[in-house]
């Protein structure tokens, strides 16, 4: 069934297709709430600050504006294009009207690939804390230390990724019901991590003066800036989750796109808060607490979490990082599986990938198989990579940037007709979109250049290239074998049977 357009305006509408989705089923409280369960603060934070600071020093706050502003300029391209054609391929169906659908195409493959890696990537920080908390309440260094046997850790990701994909599976209801626990959970124990950091800030060992300084640029190396504001970028990826639940939404049109920039704007608050309390606490010396410690790196949180909030309550950290990784696991469901629906319904792939769940409304053969695409990738990472969780969080940054980029000049160029007929669309089609593509490109190409060397990230390669490069480029290049294999075998999408570009007339 198509969805018939209900103005000219929204002749973009014309040939896409109700997927048989649950309509109607989140409001603009629920949309939010999955927006920030997918970007999950605490597991983002505890992933990423240790290896920001190695980069940036103090200057961490800075960093992360930085890295906002890009993303929070792609938001309004969201927005707009949302409006238009509210459709749960998202990336994938907008890039394929504004640029064609082989462009449309790797966008969405990008898409996929970022989502299914960081579910991998979640299960196995899920894992790591399950085990630190039980390990911290129980009193053993036994327990707590038990995911760094590869088959224990291996085997409990599997176990993660299965129950997510049960969740998932289960339909956008039971997925928003169980977000509102983990979330609200997630944000009150980061709000008290700063507290404690702050009220316990001038007795530590480590401790370090606030300094407006940190919120500036200067003295900071180009290389550094770059660097920390790829990871930066990762640190916000996840909004958009709000819009590929647009076919389940109230006021599909508007409603995803107001949560998303909601959802982004709580993250940085929550975000600059936590980070000037622990620079603050532990400082960025490359020992002990210090945030610049690489030994700490990849768990800051595991490291900080005694010293900061103290007995019994730091095991509440712990507790809290498996939270988000398992609200972030769940949601991050969402965009992996109705991408896939999107481009199944519209024969991009398969058309097994648009089967709906008759009674959960789910898009149950797309869900399963990002599980399982996920449960391969951290099992064969896992035996390649020394540190998966470097690797993979660079790796996802090219991904984010490729397809987030074309999604935000995308919207530059389906609105070309009427970028200057009033201020709004001048600010919000043109200028804001327009800065957060380019500002993403900045950063994909810089990246692309520093990780093709076997230094980058965990200095793991691939016969003598960085295996962050192989996996960002690689896995992105891969999708023209599908495409290619794919246009033989069905070629309705690649002529545009099923999903038109759209041309400045039909905008008209």
């Amino acid at each position: 069934m198509e969805i018939e357009a209900h103005d000219p305006h929204h002749a973009a509408e014309h040939d896409l297709r109700d997927k048989g989705l649950s309509h109607n089923s989140i409001g603009l409280l629920g949309s939010t709430v999955l927006a920030i369960s997918c970007v999950a603060p605490a597991y983002t934070l505890t992933a990423t600050i240790g290896l920001l600071v190695g980069e940036a020093g103090t200057q961490v706050p800075i960093i992360f504006l930085a890295g906002f502003l890009p993303m929070f300029f792609a938001a309004f391209a969201y927005r707009e294009l949302n409006k238009v054609a509210p459709d749960c391929g998202t990336s994938f169906t907008w890039t394929t009207k504004a640029f064609g659908p082989y462009i449309g195409w790797l966008g969405g493959w990008a898409a996929i690939l970022a989502t299914v890696i960081v579910i991998s990537n979640l299960a196995g920080v899920a894992v790591q804390f399950t085990y630190q908390f039980i390990g911290a309440v129980t009193g053993s260094e036994w327990i707590a230390t038990l995911w760094e046997n590869r088959q224990v850790n291996v085997v409990s990701c599997l176990v993660y990724i299965a129950l997510a994909t049960w969740i998932a599976y289960r339909g956008i209801s039971t997925t928003a019901h169980v977000q509102y626990i983990l979330v609200g959970f997630q944000m009150l124990i980061l709000v008290a991590l700063a507290i404690f950091a702050f009220n316990r800030w001038s007795t530590a060992e480590t401790a370090i003066e606030f300094s407006w300084s940190w919120f500036s640029l200067d003295g900071l190396t180009v290389s550094a800036f770059v660097a920390g504001l790829s990871g930066s970028i990762f640190a916000f990826w996840g909004w958009d989750s709000a819009l590929t639940a647009n076919e389940e939404t109230r006021d599909a049109d508007k409603t995803p796109g107001h949560a998303a920039i909601l959802g982004a704007v709580s993250v940085l608050l929550t975000y600059l808060l936590v980070s000037v309390a622990l620079i603050m606490f532990a400082g960025v010396g490359t020992s002990g607490l210090g945030l610049a410690n690489e030994d700490i790196a990849d768990n800051v949180f595991g490291a900080v979490a005694q010293p900061i909030m103290g007995d019994p309550w730091y095991s509440l950290l712990f507790l809290c990082v498996v939270a988000s990784s398992a609200a972030s696991l769940i949601s991050t469901f969402l965009p992996t599986s109705r991408t896939l629906l999107a481009m199944g319904s519209y024969r991009a792939i398969s058309p097994k990938f648009a089967t709906i769940h008759p009674k959960y409304l789910s898009p149950s053969y797309a869900t399963v198989a990002g599980g399982l695409g996920a449960g391969i990738f951290y099992a064969t990472m896992s035996y390649l990579s020394e540190n998966v969780l470097v690797d993979t969080i660079y790796s996802i940054g090219i991904m984010i940037c490729f397809y987030y980029g074309l999604t935000a000049f995308a919207c530059v160029w389906f609105f070309r007709k009427e970028l200057f007929h009033d201020l709004s669309s001048m600010v919000f089609k043109f200028l804001f979109p327009l800065l957060g593509g380019l500002g993403l490109t900045f950063v994909f190409v810089i990246t692309l250049h520093d990780s093709f060397s076997p230094d980058y990230g965990s200095g793991a390669s691939v016969g003598g290239v960085g295996l962050v490069f192989v996996l960002g480029v690689g896995l992105i290049l891969s999708g023209l074998l599908i495409i290619a294999w794919w246009r033989a075998k069905d070629p309705e999408f690649f002529i545009g049977d099923t999903l038109k570009t759209d041309t400045p007339e039909l905008l008209d």
